[in-house]
């Protein structure tokens, strides 16, 4: 005698399309949450920058000197090195530290590691989070090490220089004065000057605190040479190109 086979069920049409909905809210959920975390990182770059410059400014006011180029330092976060040649090449790891110049410009290493010694300085004061090691990493002299040297950005791979920029200047579209600028952009050999960005990005912060122009203004587009496509297209943001192409200099009062 032959038993009858038991049942099959399977999902109805209704049942498939509940499964649907749920995977599209899912999926849109996802995409939704990822642009919101982006946008939050694109909001830092500005909130870092305002914060920076405020946290020079407060140090000036405080020590009567900008961070890495005040002359006595020393007297205040103690001697890296005894020899003032050798401090100024020696990586700190305490907040011993270095004099600079004074001569209000942030120097390379090939005089006083300023740039770098700017980090530290702030940092041994109290105004920003972090520890710095005041000097330039080892591929050359102008190695910033984001992280080691300088401050990493929210944004992933994200961080930053200081520099102080003079005429003329090939890399950045249409430069026309002598002035500190900070660079952000991600990890390469000599800055952190490489491109992490999209140009509609970097539009929309230029946009938002300056003119929304890529070779104009206290907001620019920072060129790294060999990027291809260019961030730039006749002066202005390439905004059909979808890359990462792009990373930005901002020009700084001190």
């Amino acid at each position: 005698m032959k038993h009858p086979s038991p049942a099959r069920h399977g999902f109805s049409l209704v049942e498939l399309s509940i499964v649907l909905v749920i995977l599209g809210l899912l999926t849109g959920g996802i995409l939704t949450g990822q642009s919101l975390i982006r946008a939050a990182e694109l909001r830092s770059i500005s909130t870092e920058l305002q914060r920076y410059q405020t946290a020079t400014q407060t140090f000036r006011d405080k020590y009567l000197a900008l961070p890495g180029d005040m002359t006595n330092a020393e007297s205040f976060w103690g001697t890296q090195h005894a020899t003032d040649a050798t401090c100024k090449s020696t990586a700190s790891t305490t907040t011993a530290t270095c004099n600079g110049d004074g001569n209000g410009i942030m120097e390379g290493p090939a005089r006083s590691n300023e740039r770098y010694r700017y980090w530290q300085h702030l940092s041994n004061a109290g105004l920003i989070e972090g520890t710095y090691s005041g000097v330039s990493g080892s591929a050359n002299s102008y190695h910033t090490l984001i992280g080691q040297n300088a401050p990493a950005g929210k944004l992933s791979n994200g961080g930053w220089t200081l520099f102080h920029q003079t005429v003329p200047a090939t890399h950045v579209l249409n430069w026309d004065r002598a002035a500190h600028v900070f660079l952000y952009g991600g990890q390469r050999d000599g800055t952190s000057g490489a491109p992490i960005l999209k140009s509609e990005e970097v539009w929309n912060i230029d946009q938002k605190i300056d003119d929304g122009k890529a070779g104009s203004g206290l907001v620019r587009n920072y060129d790294n040479w060999t990027t291809t496509p260019d961030c730039t297209v006749s002066g202005n943001y390439n905004l059909t190109n979808t890359g990462q192409i792009c990373s930005l200099i901002f020009v700084v009062n001190f």
